[in-house]
């Protein structure tokens, strides 16, 4: 799931490390720590401690989409930026995980996305063995092509 937050989380095994206006460590010392996404929150993650309560990392809920529908597509104002982004990215195979790396969302929210494109008829979805690869269909290949 860290996978997803990347550039601005980092997860190398212990550390999680993020972009930050200051120099700072914070030791968990089995502790946990709360990841906590919000709107409010721009640019950078913003962590709240107090050595009463768990440690709180607060991040930006909608980070920028790396590869996001450009601002003059068509289909953006039809299906929503992210929408748009991940039925783009599908003009090449991919997973599910794939699908999320490339349209810069969540595992869940790139599988809910490829659900609603499959209801629309414009994405199929093949079952290999342990993952789920998603390809346009004829239909969604002409709507991107329109």
């Amino acid at each position: 799931m860290l996978h997803t937050f990347a550039p601005m989380l980092r997860w190398e095994p212990s550390v999680l490390s993020a972009h930050y206006p200051v120099d700072r460590e914070v030791h968990l010392g089995g502790r946990g720590l709360l990841l906590v996404p919000s709107y409010f929150c721009r640019r950078t993650p913003v962590a709240l401690l107090d050595d009463r309560l768990l440690p709180v990392l607060v991040y930006p809920a909608h980070p920028t989409l790396p590869h996001a529908a450009p601002a003059d597509s068509r289909l953006a104002p039809l299906l929503g930026h992210t929408r748009a982004a991940v039925l783009q990215t599908l003009q090449e195979p991919h997973t599910t995980t794939e699908l999320a790396e490339h349209a810069g969302v969540s595992l869940s929210s790139a599988s809910e996305h490829a659900a609603v494109l499959r209801r629309a008829g414009l994405v199929a979805s093949v079952r290999e063995r342990q993952q789920v690869r998603h390809i346009l269909t004829q239909l969604g290949a002409e709507l991107l092509g329109a």
